[in-house]
């Protein structure tokens, strides 16, 4: 059995209770179940749609995602989120060069290695290595007037922890942004990268070994091992290349506003709504959300 998850932004709630009929009788779905009005509806499915491709296409021209997926297991015990552009709406190292003077070129840099152009590890040598010299009192400025949250970030840690979730916080950027990131948002842990500081200064080194797509990948084994789980009950969320490994690998995968490239080869794709979508898929209601 399937559930089709039919969901639109929270901010502009567009779903209208005719298209969800519309569908679901030419699907031969069960029941439509509303799990927030005008945001979020799903329906039981006996298989998979033929023409779910071409549904989703046009779908995503009325900003609404549509997403196919097993009715079994749900509810995932494990969060893996990605930070910069899935927690977070910025790139933060993409800040931080801005200030330095150097924001278009590392921008640049930063594109092609989250659509997969550029190798990962290479591309974030290459970046730190433009910030040398930079004040390391930049990150606390970056940190102040820069950074905004995703909407939902926080309903959704809430929400899978009060049903027993654990949440790990897995970023290619740096650990100077990951602790306040998780302490704000609630994560249980977080993996990143170090920068070298030496005398209050940006070195334009990082701290070996580079924590990339496989450290990803090898957080998600070390923690199903750990908490006695499988890869099944893993959601893990991300918008780049180097997100690719864990979520081909977790149960539920989802490429949130993703790249072009990771969003061909990801498992579920979510364009337009935010971070509770992830509770939706799970079949949270509205009225089950924790804050």
């Amino acid at each position: 059995m399937y559930i089709a998850s039919i969901l639109t932004s929270p901010d502009t709630p567009v779903l209208e209770p005719a298209l969800v009929e519309s569908l679901r009788n030419a699907w031969g779905g069960g029941d439509a179940q509303w799990l927030m009005p005008d945001v979020a509806a799903e329906f039981a499915l006996a298989s998979l749609p033929d023409n779910l491709d071409a549904v989703w296409s046009d779908l995503q021209g009325l900003k609404l995602d549509l997403l196919v997926h097993p009715s079994a297991g749900r509810r995932k015990r494990l969060l893996l989120a990605d930070m910069d552009s899935t927690m977070i709406q910025q790139e933060c190292i993409d800040e931080l060069a801005d200030v330095a003077g150097v924001g278009a070129q590392v921008a640049g840099i930063t594109a092609g290695a989250m659509n997969g152009e550029i190798a990962f590890e290479g591309a974030l040598r290459e970046r730190v290595g433009l910030l040398k010299g930079l004040s390391s009192t930049v990150i606390d400025t970056v940190l102040a007037e820069r950074i905004t949250y995703m909407p939902g970030g926080k309903t959704l840690l809430s929400t899978m922890k009060a049903h027993g979730g654990y949440a790990a916080l897995v970023s290619g950027g740096f650990t100077a942004f990951t602790a306040p990131v998780a302490a704000h948002l609630g994560f249980d842990e977080h993996r990143s990268n170090q920068f070298v500081i030496t005398d209050g200064e940006l070195t334009g080194d990082v701290h070996p070994p580079i924590f990339g797509k496989e450290a990803k990948v090898e957080a998600l084994d070390d923690l199903t091992a750990r908490l006695g789980l499988s890869d099944a009950d893993v959601l893990a969320v991300g918008d780049g290349a180097n997100d690719l490994g864990m979520l081909t690998r977790a149960g539920m995968g989802v490429a949130l506003h993703a790249k072009p490239s990771v969003q061909a080869q990801a498992q579920f794709r979510v364009n337009h709504g935010d971070l509770t979508a992830l509770l939706f898929l799970q079949g949270y209601s509205a009225e089950e959300f924790s804050t």
